[in-house]
């Protein structure tokens, strides 16, 4: 390139560090170009084909790689100015700071090194470059993002920056002479960003709109991290950008070798390549070469239409449990990344238990791809337990596989992408919490919508959200059609009503307020089952006919309303299972499950499984209940299997009886799911699959737990319409839509004061759910992000766990690490002395306590702490322990604390009554 850069250009420093007694820089002028070739990489190779589509919208392929490669440089085009460049340095090294001022005085900055500007935080260099770029005739829907760069847009455009605080800029107010170098410099560098990105003047910077603005603001971010790692990992054996001795210049012949080394170290993450699906090969059967068996006729058939597709937006499916949705999904997710340029998936759940479940079946499909491709393909589980996940933290490192003969053909992970970069891994298996706060207003919330536009999104168990979350699910879903986004929704019980907001809100994102659409009659109200629903551009087509020999037979299932005591239901369920059988008890409160379990006998084997366990307990139980009752477990002759609603979702687990407190139809129907799941031999007595439910004390009068974590509305109508006997699959998608359906209201009676109760709580959610959304997106060019972050809800991106309170409408709660002190020393709950395990051991002994026991949970926190600094002052020196709050239980396994007596045990977790209280919790 003919362009050179001054001496007085290659004098601005971007970075400067003092550490063990080495001085080190980064020149501004490498910062950018490291910056303009690692997006230009990034662009190139990291994205999908259909995020570049995204970005390139109506632009040429050379437009918007060009503007790329301008925001790139352009970024930190705030740093050359007078209150950038007198700044101190980090740990306030004097002598550094002053070599570096009086180069800069050298080099023709008048007197910079008597600097004294009045204030010059009022120009933090990510505005002074927004400020920089408008006052040069930058649209300002692309200054906004230099502007955002480093999380959160300004509120509005910067046009009074410079002329109010004009010395941050040229180092004075009102002298030319001293003001010239600077004007000098910016002019110079902002043409040579011009220059080195292929343009010949401001004018061919395109406008772009909102949604393009934060899939380029997300890949800035990305970009300008990656240029700003010094090193690989925090081993700093691997060096990425690092920085260079004070005494040397800008590196301008090796630039390029910089960066090529770079990338090489840091990208080595294998490239998903997405092929059709071929139903009609015989020998290459889709299902059959990853699962071994043949699809059903269901599964044939909507993979059949999903292929068939050819602008694939949104697809539905509704389908029977344990028909093989999950594989449909999979296949799905190949079938529509090939058609749209995604390379990458993402896999939603309600909870970290099914989340779990799903990534074991995830993990093994991925696998698959990777050897059919020989490529290392990795993979990111994201919840807030990851790290207890056994089958996650074996898997291989990616900057390690390559040291080994077979180094090609794996599932990996990346451990560059953590943090709030986690969202970037390309394969990614988490709790909806990660989807729902693509509408939450956060700091970074850039890098979240640009690892979502590469994906191909699915969403299963979408009925199990309430009224609040969906408002967040409505506002993804806008967002993630206006990104042409393919998303995959699984549900074996969805109310006909919120399948077509689902619809509304995809079309709305893509095609905006005023779309069209082609869709078969009366496709509203539709009561086909199974039903696959799915938009091809503005065509709704739905699949009703699923003809062939399906080895899963229609199921009668009988139900019977049980009210009787607890001892009562003990002496029910023993009698069910006396000759034999696993019987499944799911309640709606872990207080009712601790109850019942402490009633069983001891001669039948119990489990038990509900959020108030320590985590590594929760892990082994689930770990069990797969092996004892899954798909290819180990049965036990007798077993009582007692929880909450973690059992009725997504887990592959088979009672042979089941039990249920009172729920809104589709959740009854979705623990019906858990009832003769798989083809085997029963107990004699329980061959015909039979549901007790239970709460139900009296006309519209039902259990106190239940009608607390219900809706009355939703269960006096779910009372009214059960029948005794229920034909599976035909009665599921009738049932359930009777109960959503209000027009059935009036076959209820006595509903209107539950009706009008119920309609002003979800009036009030979708009221809250507002506050901190972010806006629905402006497809207009020239529309800006400016403001896009407004109002927040504080450090909400610091803290995943406020994070998702926030989305799910619960109230903040305190995670302890549970021990047992003891005159004798201290232990886990296990029995191990603390001594003799890892930090990372102890790490993992985590609870979240009940609500109820922190209202004032800043006073929790404070005595919390103190305990901990009084037992195990160490913690804070160590790296996993860092942070940790530790409450310390007795000989008993017992407590006070805050006013409660809380005790644990492994068979039935965390328990608490309020002191002198005898009743229970």
């Amino acid at each position: 390139m003919a362009v050179e850069i001054s001496r007085r250009a290659a004098a601005l420093w971007a970075k400067k560090q003092s550490e063990d007694g080495q001085q080190t820089w980064l020149p501004l002028i490498v910062h950018l170009l490291d910056t303009q070739n690692v997006i230009n990489y990034l662009f190139n190779q990291w994205l999908s084909s259909g995020q570049r589509q995204l970005l390139q919208g109506t632009l040429s392929a050379t437009a918007v790689h060009n503007l790329v490669k301008f925001v790139g440089f352009s970024h930190d085009i705030g740093k050359a100015t007078a209150a950038f460049q007198g700044k101190e340095s980090y740990n306030r090294d004097d002598s550094l700071d002053d070599y570096l001022k009086s180069k800069l005085t050298r080099i023709g900055f008048v007197d910079f090194e008597h600097l004294n500007l009045a204030s010059p935080k009022e120009s933090p260099h990510a505005l002074a470059g927004e400020a920089i770029l408008e006052g040069l005739d930058v649209p300002k829907s692309i200054g906004a993002i230099i502007g955002g760069h480093h999380g959160k847009p300004a509120s509005c455009p910067p046009d009074e920056q410079i002329g109010n605080y004009t010395a941050n800029y040229y180092q004075s107010d009102n002298q030319p002479e001293i003001q010239a170098p600077w004007i000098d410099v910016q002019k110079e560098l902002f043409e040579y960003g011009l220059t080195s990105s292929g343009y010949q003047s401001v004018e061919e910077i395109p406008d772009i709109t909102q949604p393009q603005a934060v899939i380029l603001e997300g890949l800035l971010i990305m970009a300008d991290w990656l240029a700003s790692s010094e090193y690989l990992d925090n081993d700093k054996q691997t060096p990425l950008f690092p920085l260079i001795p004070l005494d040397q210049s800008w590196p301008k012949d090796s630039i390029k070798e910089r960066y090529q080394k770079a990338m090489t170290a840091w990208d080595v993450g294998g490239e998903w390549n997405p092929q059709p699906v071929d139903l009609m090969d015989p020998k290459q059967n889709p299902y059959q070469i990853r699962w071994g068996f043949e699809p059903r006729p269901v599964q044939r058939a909507m993979t059949q239409a999903i292929g068939e597709t050819l602008d694939p937006g949104m697809v539905i499916i509704e389908a029977p449990m344990g028909i093989g949705k999950t594989e449909i999904a999979l296949l799905a997710a190949e079938q529509l990344a090939d058609i749209t340029g995604r390379d990458g998936l993402f896999m939603g759940l309600p909870t970290q238990a099914t989340t779990n479940a799903m990534f074991d079946r995830v993990d093994d499909w991925l696998g698959f791809l990777a050897k059919q491709q020989t490529e290392n393909l990795q993979i990111r589980l994201m919840h807030g337990k990851s790290q207890f996940n056994h089958k996650y933290q074996a898997l291989p490192n990616a900057k390690n596989i390559y040291d080994t003969d077979d180094g090609m053909g794996k599932v990996v992970v990346n451990s560059w992408f953590s943090g709030k970069k986690s969202i970037l891994t390309k394969f990614t298996v988490g709790t909806i919490d990660n989807l729902l706060l693509l509408g939450l207003k956060q700091k970074h919330l850039f890098l979240r919508h640009l690892g979502f536009s590469g994906k191909v999104v699915v969403i299963d168990e979408v009925h199990a959200y309430d009224a609040y979350m969906n408002q967040y699910l409505y506002k993804a879903l806008r967002w993630l059609g206006a990104y042409r986004v393919p998303i995959i929704i699984l549900s074996a019980t969805l109310p006909k009503n919120k399948r077509n907001l689902l619809l509304e809100a995809y079309l709305k994102g893509k095609y905006g307020l005023k779309y069209e659409l082609d869709a078969p009659k009366d496709w509203e109200n539709t009561q086909a089952y199974p039903l696959l629903s799915l938009l091809d551009g503005h065509q709704l087509k739905q699949v009703t006919s699923f003809p062939g020999q399906s080895d899963q037979q229609p199921t009668k299932l009988q139900v019977q309303r049980l009210n009787v005591s607890d001892e009562d239901l003990v002496a029910h369920v023993v009698d069910q299972i006396s000759g034999g059988g696993v019987a499944g008890i799911i309640v709606n409160t872990v207080r009712r499950a601790q109850i019942l379990a402490e009633k069983m006998p001891a001669s039948i084997k119990l489990m038990v499984l509900h959020s108030a366990f320590l985590a590594t307990d929760r892990v082994a139980q689930e770990d069990e209940l797969q092996a004892s009752i899954g798909k290819h477990g180990q049965r036990p002759d007798k077993l009582i299997v007692i929880g909450t609603q973690v059992l009725e979702q997504s887990l592959d687990i088979d009672f042979d009886v089941m039990y249920t407190d009172i729920a809104p139809m589709d959740l009854i129907l979705q623990r019906a799911g858990r009832l003769h799941r798989h083809q085997i031999d029963r107990p004699k007595a329980l061959k015909t699959p039979k549901v007790f439910v239970m709460g139900i004390e009296g006309p519209n009068t039902y259990e106190s737990g239940s009608a607390n974590v219900y809706k009355q509305y939703l269960l006096m109508k779910t009372d009214h319409f059960l029948k005794d006997t229920i034909n599976l699959p035909d009665d599921i998608s009738p049932l359930v839509q009777q109960v959503y359906d209000s027009s059935t209201d009036r076959e209820v009676p006595d509903i209107d004061a539950a009706r009008v109760e119920f309609d002003n709580v979800l009036k009030a959610e979708k009221r809250k759910a507002r506050v901190f959304q972010i806006a629905n997106p402006k497809t207009k060019p020239g529309a800006t992000i400016h403001d896009w972050l407004g109002r927040n809800l504080g450090n909400v991106d610091q803290d995943e766990q406020k994070a998702s309170a926030a989305v799910r409408d619960i109230r903040e709660s305190l995670e302890v690490i549970l021990v047992q002190h003891t005159s004798e020393g201290n232990f886990l709950l296990d029995g191990r002395r603390l001594s003799d395990v890892s930090s990372q051991d102890i790490a993992q002994q985590v609870i979240r306590l009940p609500v109820a026991v922190t209202p004032r949970i800043d006073k929790a926190i404070e005595k919390l702490e103190d305990l901990t600094s009084d037992y195990f002052l160490g913690w804070q020196s160590d790296v996993w322990l860092k942070g940790a709050l530790a409450l310390p239980l007795d000989e008993n396994l017992a407590v006070t604390f805050a006013g409660w007596q809380l005790t644990y045990s492994s068979k039935l977790g965390l328990k608490y009554v309020k002191e002198g209280d005898t009743g229970g919790q």
